[in-house]
Protein backbone atom coordinates (compact mmCIF):
# COMPACT_ATOMS: atom_id res chain seq x y z
CA UNK A 1 0.00 0.00 0.00
CA UNK A 2 0.98 3.56 -1.18
CA UNK A 3 0.66 6.49 1.34
CA UNK A 4 0.79 10.42 -0.05
CA UNK A 5 1.68 12.50 2.62
CA UNK A 6 0.55 16.03 1.96
CA UNK A 7 1.33 18.83 3.44
CA UNK A 8 0.26 22.56 2.99
CA UNK A 9 2.99 25.38 4.06
CA UNK A 10 2.87 29.00 3.80
CA UNK A 11 6.26 30.56 4.71
CA UNK A 12 7.70 28.36 6.68
CA UNK A 13 11.16 28.15 5.14
CA UNK A 14 13.14 27.62 8.92
CA UNK A 15 11.32 24.59 9.24
CA UNK A 16 10.57 22.96 6.10
CA UNK A 17 14.91 21.51 6.00
CA UNK A 18 14.59 19.59 8.88
CA UNK A 19 10.89 18.76 8.92
CA UNK A 20 11.22 17.16 5.47
CA UNK A 21 14.52 15.30 6.28
CA UNK A 22 12.51 13.45 8.87
CA UNK A 23 10.43 12.08 6.41
CA UNK A 24 12.74 11.03 3.54
CA UNK A 25 12.97 7.14 4.52
CA UNK A 26 9.28 7.01 4.02
CA UNK A 27 10.39 8.32 0.21
CA UNK A 28 12.77 5.29 -0.13
CA UNK A 29 10.29 3.11 1.50
CA UNK A 30 8.00 3.89 -1.95
CA UNK A 31 5.72 6.56 -0.40
CA UNK A 32 5.35 9.87 -1.59
CA UNK A 33 5.61 13.41 0.03
CA UNK A 34 4.13 16.11 -1.57
CA UNK A 35 4.79 19.91 -0.39
CA UNK A 36 1.78 22.42 -1.35
CA UNK A 37 2.91 25.62 -1.09
CA UNK A 38 0.34 28.79 -0.48
CA UNK A 39 2.43 31.63 -2.28
CA UNK A 40 5.68 32.00 0.48
CA UNK A 41 7.79 34.72 0.12
CA UNK A 42 10.97 32.89 1.93
CA UNK A 43 12.99 31.09 -0.53
CA UNK A 44 11.46 27.76 1.18
CA UNK A 45 10.54 26.26 -2.48
CA UNK A 46 13.96 25.90 -3.39
CA UNK A 47 14.33 23.40 -0.10
CA UNK A 48 10.85 21.78 -1.12
CA UNK A 49 12.10 20.67 -4.67
CA UNK A 50 15.00 18.92 -3.46
CA UNK A 51 13.05 16.72 -0.24
CA UNK A 52 9.83 16.31 -1.61
CA UNK A 53 8.76 13.67 -4.88
CA UNK A 54 5.86 16.57 -5.74
CA UNK A 55 6.28 20.55 -5.12
CA UNK A 56 3.22 22.42 -6.10
CA UNK A 57 2.19 26.08 -5.73
CA UNK A 58 -1.60 27.08 -4.74
CA UNK A 59 -3.68 29.49 -3.62
CA UNK A 60 -3.07 30.40 -0.25
CA UNK A 61 -5.27 28.57 2.24
CA UNK A 62 -5.04 24.98 4.06
CA UNK A 63 -7.95 23.11 2.35
CA UNK A 64 -6.83 24.89 -1.25
CA UNK A 65 -3.70 23.27 -0.92
CA UNK A 66 -4.82 19.86 0.59
CA UNK A 67 -6.98 19.50 -2.54
CA UNK A 68 -4.40 20.47 -4.98
CA UNK A 69 -1.89 18.28 -3.22
CA UNK A 70 -4.51 15.27 -3.23
CA UNK A 71 -5.23 15.56 -6.81
CA UNK A 72 -1.39 14.79 -7.67
CA UNK A 73 -1.40 11.81 -4.78
CA UNK A 74 -0.91 8.75 -6.74
CA UNK A 75 -1.26 6.94 -3.00
CA UNK A 76 -3.72 4.53 -2.15
CA UNK A 77 -4.31 6.72 1.29
CA UNK A 78 -3.67 10.38 1.62
CA UNK A 79 -2.48 11.30 4.76
CA UNK A 80 -2.38 15.37 5.96
CA UNK A 81 0.37 16.29 7.94
CA UNK A 82 0.90 19.97 9.32
CA UNK A 83 4.60 20.88 8.65
CA UNK A 84 5.04 21.27 12.38
CA UNK A 85 3.91 17.80 13.20
CA UNK A 86 6.41 14.68 13.85
CA UNK A 87 4.93 11.33 13.04
CA UNK A 88 6.09 7.81 14.90
CA UNK A 89 8.86 5.45 13.24
CA UNK A 90 6.50 3.09 12.57
CA UNK A 91 4.04 5.82 10.81
CA UNK A 92 3.28 3.12 7.95
CA UNK A 93 2.54 -0.05 9.63
CA UNK A 94 0.18 1.83 12.23
CA UNK A 95 -1.80 3.69 9.11
CA UNK A 96 -1.97 0.05 7.85
CA UNK A 97 -3.12 -1.49 10.25
CA UNK A 98 -6.31 0.16 10.37
CA UNK A 99 -6.60 0.62 6.64
CA UNK A 100 -5.52 -2.81 4.77
CA UNK A 101 -8.44 -3.95 2.84
CA UNK A 102 -10.84 -1.25 3.27
CA UNK A 103 -11.58 0.85 0.35
CA UNK A 104 -13.54 3.59 2.58
CA UNK A 105 -11.37 4.21 5.53
CA UNK A 106 -10.12 7.69 7.29
CA UNK A 107 -9.38 8.21 11.19
CA UNK A 108 -6.37 10.49 12.88
CA UNK A 109 -3.89 10.07 15.93
CA UNK A 110 -4.19 10.86 19.30
CA UNK A 111 -1.74 14.27 19.86
CA UNK A 112 0.92 15.47 21.91
CA UNK A 113 2.58 18.71 22.42
CA UNK A 114 6.36 19.10 22.04
CA UNK A 115 6.02 20.97 25.57
CA UNK A 116 5.90 18.60 27.69
CA UNK A 117 4.71 20.61 30.59
CA UNK A 118 1.46 19.48 32.64
CA UNK A 119 -0.89 21.99 30.81
CA UNK A 120 -0.35 20.81 27.33
CA UNK A 121 -0.88 16.90 28.63
CA UNK A 122 -3.99 18.09 29.85
CA UNK A 123 -5.09 20.39 26.40
CA UNK A 124 -3.87 17.38 24.52
CA UNK A 125 -6.22 14.62 26.13
CA UNK A 126 -8.73 16.96 26.02
CA UNK A 127 -8.39 17.55 22.32
CA UNK A 128 -7.98 13.52 22.09
CA UNK A 129 -11.16 12.96 23.71
CA UNK A 130 -12.99 15.43 22.22
CA UNK A 131 -12.08 13.73 18.74
CA UNK A 132 -13.23 10.44 20.06
CA UNK A 133 -16.62 11.55 21.43
CA UNK A 134 -17.68 13.77 18.13
CA UNK A 135 -15.80 12.03 15.73
CA UNK A 136 -14.43 15.41 14.32
CA UNK A 137 -10.28 15.62 14.12
CA UNK A 138 -8.39 18.79 14.13
CA UNK A 139 -5.36 19.37 11.87
CA UNK A 140 -2.88 18.33 14.11
CA UNK A 141 -3.77 15.13 14.23
CA UNK A 142 -2.39 13.39 10.88
CA UNK A 143 -6.11 12.96 9.24
CA UNK A 144 -5.74 9.83 6.73
CA UNK A 145 -8.21 8.78 4.46
CA UNK A 146 -8.06 6.45 1.98
CA UNK A 147 -8.38 7.35 -1.82
CA UNK A 148 -11.74 6.31 -2.60
CA UNK A 149 -13.17 7.98 0.32
CA UNK A 150 -12.05 11.15 -0.23
CA UNK A 151 -13.35 11.54 -3.86
CA UNK A 152 -15.94 10.23 -2.65
CA UNK A 153 -16.87 12.66 -0.22
CA UNK A 154 -15.39 15.34 -2.74
CA UNK A 155 -12.10 16.05 -0.33
CA UNK A 156 -11.54 19.52 1.80
CA UNK A 157 -14.73 22.10 1.45
CA UNK A 158 -12.99 25.48 0.43
CA UNK A 159 -13.08 27.53 2.66
CA UNK A 160 -10.37 29.57 4.89
CA UNK A 161 -11.37 28.45 8.14
CA UNK A 162 -12.82 24.97 9.82
CA UNK A 163 -11.75 22.86 6.76
CA UNK A 164 -10.97 20.07 9.12
CA UNK A 165 -14.31 19.95 10.99
CA UNK A 166 -16.23 20.02 7.70
CA UNK A 167 -14.75 17.37 6.22
CA UNK A 168 -14.30 15.36 9.52
CA UNK A 169 -18.76 15.61 9.40
CA UNK A 170 -18.49 14.51 5.76
CA UNK A 171 -16.50 11.50 6.51
CA UNK A 172 -18.14 10.41 9.14
CA UNK A 173 -21.29 10.07 7.75
CA UNK A 174 -20.42 7.65 5.62
CA UNK A 175 -17.62 5.38 7.64
CA UNK A 176 -16.48 4.96 11.20
CA UNK A 177 -13.30 6.83 11.91
CA UNK A 178 -9.94 4.51 13.25
CA UNK A 179 -8.68 6.30 15.96
CA UNK A 180 -5.07 5.69 16.67
CA UNK A 181 -3.82 6.01 19.93
CA UNK A 182 0.33 6.14 19.07
CA UNK A 183 0.71 10.32 19.14
CA UNK A 184 1.90 12.12 16.65
CA UNK A 185 3.92 15.49 18.09
CA UNK A 186 2.63 18.85 17.41
CA UNK A 187 4.58 22.03 18.23
CA UNK A 188 3.52 24.04 21.41
CA UNK A 189 5.09 27.54 19.58
CA UNK A 190 1.67 29.26 19.34
CA UNK A 191 0.27 27.94 22.07
CA UNK A 192 3.10 29.53 24.15
CA UNK A 193 3.26 32.54 22.25
CA UNK A 194 -0.73 33.67 22.19
CA UNK A 195 -0.92 32.21 26.11
CA UNK A 196 -2.70 28.79 26.11
CA UNK A 197 -6.02 29.83 27.81
CA UNK A 198 -6.55 32.52 25.36
CA UNK A 199 -5.81 29.95 22.51
CA UNK A 200 -8.20 27.89 24.29
CA UNK A 201 -11.23 29.71 24.31
CA UNK A 202 -10.80 31.53 20.96
CA UNK A 203 -10.67 28.04 19.41
CA UNK A 204 -14.06 27.12 21.23
CA UNK A 205 -15.23 30.49 20.18
CA UNK A 206 -15.04 29.74 16.76
CA UNK A 207 -15.98 26.27 16.84
CA UNK A 208 -19.49 27.15 18.01
CA UNK A 209 -19.94 30.17 16.03
CA UNK A 210 -19.00 27.62 12.76
CA UNK A 211 -22.05 25.08 14.09
CA UNK A 212 -24.40 27.69 14.79
CA UNK A 213 -23.71 28.68 11.02
CA UNK A 214 -21.26 31.38 11.03
CA UNK A 215 -19.36 31.71 8.03
CA UNK A 216 -15.56 30.73 7.79
CA UNK A 217 -14.79 33.47 5.85
CA UNK A 218 -15.55 35.71 8.93
CA UNK A 219 -14.34 33.44 11.35
CA UNK A 220 -10.59 33.47 9.57
CA UNK A 221 -10.74 37.35 10.07
CA UNK A 222 -11.00 36.49 13.30
CA UNK A 223 -8.54 33.85 13.94
CA UNK A 224 -5.61 34.66 11.79
CA UNK A 225 -4.68 38.31 13.12
CA UNK A 226 -4.59 36.55 16.27
CA UNK A 227 -2.83 33.35 16.19
CA UNK A 228 -1.08 33.38 12.79
CA UNK A 229 -0.67 30.23 10.58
Amino acid sequence: MKISFIIPVLNEASLIDSQLARLQDLRTQGHEIIVVDGGSGDGGLEIIAQQADVALLSAVGRAFQMNKGALKATGEVLLFLHLDTILPDDIVMLVESVTAGEPLCWGWFDVRFSNPAFIFRVVAIAMNNRAALTKVCTGDQALFVSRELFDKVGGFTEIPLMEDVAISKKLRAVARPKRIRCSVETSSRRWEEKGVLRTILLMWKLRLLYFLGRSPNSLAEQYYPKIGD
